[in-house]
């Protein structure tokens, strides 16, 4: 089942969403998909001139493949220009994901804080793809393409403090505009910036995650925006996090992601950017 297809299951009856087992990542569901889903849910209750500006995720339990769950919304307040919502993934009688989302309207400004540039990665051609191994890589990795520019991969003992590389969906994928929806499940897809320094395959999860998005997403060819990575897996916003609209909606099968990571305490500052595959 195609990313573009669960996207649409969501919007048509969140209160009733199974994903399928090829979207999971041992016994859950990829958390990345399952944030996805659940701000599409979001944004249904929201006014259409307010864009998402904040999102923090809680992976309270897994959400299981193949069995129906439940993407429910609270509308916490809608003041003049910022709403705020809350999102509960709700599977077996039992919350499994919350979101809180705030979506606000744009507002002038005197202050114009520039995006800091984003770091340089080798080209996409140029880096290792992550392939995909039954049994071996997590099984929503048939649904995405990741190649590391920078840091090593997974359990292969490589001390790097640094971890980035380019993300996209892969397969039969539907040509269709880029949405915050695509970004949430592409950013998810990094593992934890530890993980390269293991020597061998060992259990682990992300628990909390939050992205911020310092100006409206709108239709874009190229984004720059402020992202770090906790020693845990998470990802969180960074100061002075900009976007820069382009002259053309981006879609899906065109574009690339690229996430940066550095292992450490805390949430630290890298960037994330998205350009087209033909460049």
């Amino acid at each position: 089942m195609r990313f573009s297809d669960l996207l649409d299951a969501a919007r048509n009856n969140p209160l009733d969403v199974s994903i399928p087992a090829e979207w999971a990542q041992g016994r859950a569901t990829f958390g990345g998909l399952v944030a996805a889903l659940q701000y599409e849910a979001l944004r249904a209750q929201v006014p259409a001139d307010r864009p998402l500006r904040s999102l923090a995720v809680t992976f309270v339990g897994p959400v299981a493949p193949d069995v129906s769950a439940s993407y429910q919304v609270e509308v916490l307040r809608e003041g003049k220009a910022v709403s705020q919502l809350l999102g509960r993934v709700v599977q077996g009688g039992e919350v499994m994901t919350l979101v809180q989302a705030s979506f606000g309207a744009s507002r002038p400004s005197e202050i114009d804080v520039q995006a800091l540039p984003a770091p340089t990665f080798k080209h996409w051609d140029e880096c290792q793809e992550l392939p995909y191994i039954k049994g071996a890589t997590p099984e929503f990795m048939r649904h995405l393409a990741m190649r590391w520019s920078v840091g090593g991969w997974p359990f292969t003992g490589n001390k790097s403090r640094d971890m980035g590389g380019w993300v996209r969906l892969r397969g039969d994928v539907k040509e269709e505009p880029l949405t915050e929806a695509h970004i949430l499940a592409l950013v998810d897809a990094w593992p934890p910036a530890l993980l390269p320094h293991l020597k061998r395959p060992a259990p682990g999860s992300t628990l909390t995650w939050t992205i911020e998005f310092g100006q409206a997403f709108g239709d874009v060819e190229f984004v720059q925006g402020g992202l770090g990575a906790h020693d845990g897996g998470g990802v969180s916003g960074g100061d002075g996090a900009g976007f820069e609209g382009g002259s053309g909606a981006g879609t899906v099968e065109a574009v690339h992601v690229g996430f940066g990571g550095v292992a450490g305490v805390g949430a630290l500052c890298s960037d994330c950017h998205i350009l087209p595959k033909k460049q």
